[in-house]
């Protein structure tokens, strides 16, 4: 099913408002990412256990279902889209993929601590990318949330992970120093931050300079003009690209572009992601639903040579949302009994839904069914 179905409200003449908030999710981005070039990307729902294990860094969670197939093979159902997009993709010089996709992932959830089956949405971008392609998914990453909102209301913050290494890497060079300092950004830690830096003796101008990144989020110009005096050496080149997103941004106008922020508490792998890192979040539910970035390291660890930047959208997570906002399940309770002439409580029955109405008939009016009007077959006859 393809963007070329949807027409307004129906889908295949269905009422958009018969469906879950991630049913609806799902057609509506499908609509979107069509429309710029993106192709539906289907893959197996599993992979050799192999690629996962070489690559658990790059999970969510180590903990993967695996079974044996018929020629002996361990094979594990999938974790993660990413990994077998790249992995049974090919480089092309000057030419990129662009994919998009729906697939259910097999991780363990954070709450019951059991597996759980998981629906993804999102897109990758592999190839020649430039400044076009990381604006390009920016803005669908913004506008996917916009679309999957309730009301429209979201925010999409973004991070440059170079600028933040740039930076830490120059006060202190040591792997702990800088994985831990990056840690307590991202958890917006100043009191560990300051433990730390003590720690390893660094100066109180250096310390604050790491804090720019805990107290600077927001409207991005303001964040920029924060961040500029402390981009010094291998941090100015990725200064020069945030600002260069910022303005491409702007300058697509979009209504929504106050809604794309700067935040460098998000920092994802830095094992596998370079540069751009984001995250996003809809009204009506805590958790982020949207995660993406650039991750040209991923590329090189799997013995790709191009680049690639992609986001996934949780849309199991829209299971929070109300999908009946007016509290009915049906419109009319249809009550009837057992001398009622069944075929004209159905002839009654087609006739409300004809003027447009959900019905019910039931023998009883002790039902659990929420509706806005009860009707008594053979009133006022």
């Amino acid at each position: 099913m393809t963007g070329e179905n949807y027409r307004g409200e129906e889908i295949f003449g269905i009422d958009k408002k018969l469906l879950k908030s991630e049913e609806k999710a799902v057609f509506d981005l499908r609509s979107l990412y069509k429309k710029y070039g993106y192709l539906p990307y289907n893959m197996s729902k599993f992979e050799e256990y192999e690629l996962y294990i070489r690559n658990k860094d790059f999970l969510v969670s180590d903990r993967i279902i695996t079974f044996n197939d018929t020629n002996g093979k361990l094979m594990a159902l999938k974790p993660d889209v990413t990994l077998s997009i790249i992995k049974n993709g090919e480089d092309e010089a000057g030419s990129k993929q662009k994919v998009y996709y729906n697939e259910n992932v097999y991780r363990v959830s954070e709450t019951t601590k059991r597996y759980k089956e998981i629906m993804q949405t999102g897109l990758e971008c592999i190839g020649d990318i430039d400044d076009y392609d990381v604006t390009e998914v920016i803005l669908l990453a913004a506008e996917s949330l916009e679309k999957i909102s309730p009301n429209g209301d979201f925010v999409l913050e973004i991070s440059h992970l170079g600028i933040l290494l740039g930076v830490v890497e120059q006060i202190n060079g040591s792997e702990n120093f800088i994985k831990r300092a990056t840690e307590f950004v991202s958890m917006k830690n100043m009191h560990d931050l300051k433990r730390l830096c003590d720690e390893y003796e660094v100066s109180e101008e250096d310390y604050e300079k790491i804090c720019v990144f805990i107290t600077s989020y927001g409207e991005r110009k303001k964040v920029l003009e924060n961040l500029k005096d402390i981009c010094k050496g291998s941090a100015e080149e990725s200064y020069a690209q945030l600002c260069e997103l910022s303005s491409m941004i702007d300058s697509a106008q979009r209504k929504f572009s106050d809604r794309i922020i700067f935040d460098f508490s998000v920092v994802n792998d830095m094992n596998y992601y370079n540069s751009i890192a984001f995250r996003g979040f809809i009204d009506g539910i805590s958790d982020g639903v949207l995660s993406g970035g650039r991750y040209d390291k991923l590329m090189k660890k799997m013995g790709r040579k191009s680049s690639a930047i992609g986001f996934a959208v949780y849309t199991h997570l829209l299971e929070q949302l109300r999908t009946e906002k007016d509290g009915f399940d049906v419109d009319v309770l249809l009550v009837y009994d057992d001398v009622d002439d069944k075929s004209e409580v159905r002839n009654e029955v087609e006739k409300i839904i004809s003027s447009g109405k959900t019905v019910s008939a039931q023998k009883t009016e002790n039902t659990t069914l929420r509706y806005r009007e009860k009707i008594v077959f053979g009133e006022g006859k």
